[in-house]
């Protein structure tokens, strides 16, 4: 047994096929976690204490569906990590071309809010109503550093992970008369996810005024960062590890910034 102690405990980790959901599913299975990967699609990982789940965080249906096949499959659920989330850079307006697709537009706007909130709500919803009746558990919700510092360009993405950090604290005070522990984490610059597409980087090359080439090279602009490097994602895997085990237990209504000791100065 490991000073954490997280060997025999079931966690549901939404968007688990990729970038740092990826990294998390990874790092709870080969400690001996029971991971349940909820996403729409199942990534390439493979392992014994892996199970998946295709589930749309979106629709209140598919997310309950998960929860109750999660807890038919192991008995329980002891946290779940809200980590399913997009990011579409657009302008707020955009005054250098009409109908300009790098400009924010309705379904932009309701293509992140439903994933990135809705679906953390939906989530949270439907397992609280589970981890209450048990008197325990934890709620781990992803946030990112542009929820508490805004993002050029990033303006839709950076205010759904607000409120993301919003819920946390709501949630910390109602829940935890319960026995329930609400936590955020707030990742900074990380090393590459995967999910750098060559849409998302014209994208934010628009919005921010650069070239692509000119994005691709702050990836390695770390000059901002106190550690001088960027974050890895598996030490956001070790903190979701230390967040679900006991050790934490005084640990709620807090988003945790990992970004190596960036801040606004």
């Amino acid at each position: 047994m490991s000073w954490l102690e997280v060997e025999k405990k079931t966690v549901i980790v939404t968007g688990g096929s990729s970038g740092i959901g990826a990294a998390i599913v990874k790092e709870l299975c080969h400690l001996g976690v029971k991971v349940v990967n909820t996403d729409l699609q199942e990534g390439t990982f493979e392992h014994e204490n892996l199970s998946f789940i295709q589930t749309d965080v979106t629709s209140r249906v598919s997310v309950e569906q998960a929860v109750k096949s999660t807890i038919d499959m192991f008995g329980k659920i002891d946290a779940l990590v809200n980590n399913a989330g997009i990011n579409i850079p657009a302008l707020l307006a955009d005054t250098n071309q009409l109908d300009s697709p790098y400009e924010l537009n309705d379904a932009l706007f309701e293509k992140m809010v439903n994933i990135n909130q809705k679906g953390v709500y939906l989530m949270s919803q439907a397992v609280s109503r589970y981890l209450i009746k048990e008197g325990a558990g934890v709620i781990i919700n992803m946030s990112s550093e542009s929820g508490l510092e805004g993002s050029e360009g990033q303006s839709c993405y950076a205010a759904t992970k607000a409120a993301i950090n919003s819920f946390t604290r709501s949630w910390s005070k109602e829940l935890g008369k319960l026995g329930i522990r609400v936590v955020g984490i707030a990742p900074g610059i990380m090393e590459e996810t995967g999910l750098r597409t060559a849409s998302y980087e014209s994208a934010l090359a628009y919005t921010r005024g650069k070239t692509v080439d000119e994005i691709r090279a702050g990836y390695s602009q770390t000059s901002t960062i106190p550690l001088g490097r960027s974050g890895k994602l598996v030490e956001v895997a070790d903190l979701v590890v230390y967040l679900i085990s006991d050790r934490s237990s005084y640990l709620s209504g807090v988003t945790i910034n990992v970004a190596g000791g960036k801040t606004r100065g």
